[in-house]
């Protein structure tokens, strides 16, 4: 299972994955989640680019043949981007979760937050566990 899960990103123990480029996070949810998942169906992203959020807020929900599920912000800050291809191709998450299957890119209100999060190797001890 670590093979699906890349080094360099950080973790939630809600399975998304936060990509820190800059004073930008770029999120998405993990190859696990989308394991658990199974053919995902819709994903609906109910934030505007500008809205704030709090650490651990539902941004939007994922839907699949098996479940629906909440998308988790790993982190407090404003929304600056939102991935729109997903609502007309949500099949990339299945495709491509760590790439063009990103969700939103958020601006931490604090930088040091980012910092609180599992790496890839506290994220695959916690994958071990479920």
């Amino acid at each position: 299972m670590s093979d699906n899960i890349p080094a360099g990103l950080k973790y939630t123990t809600d399975h998304e994955w936060a990509n820190i480029e800059g004073a930008r996070v770029k999120v998405g949810v993990t190859a696990f989640a989308v394991e658990q998942l199974g053919d995902v169906t819709l994903v609906d992203i109910n934030v505007k680019v500008g809205d704030e959020l709090a650490e651990g807020k539902a941004f939007g929900t994922i839907e699949s043949v098996k479940t629906l599920s909440d998308l988790l912000s790993p982190v407090a800050g404003k929304v600056v981007e939102i991935n729109m291809a997903l609502s007309a191709n949500p099949e990339l998450v299945n495709e491509d979760c760590y790439g063009k299957a990103w969700m939103i890119v958020i601006k931490p209100s604090d930088p040091a937050a980012v910092g609180a999060l599992l790496d890839d190797k506290a994220y695959a001890e916690h994958v071990k566990s479920q």
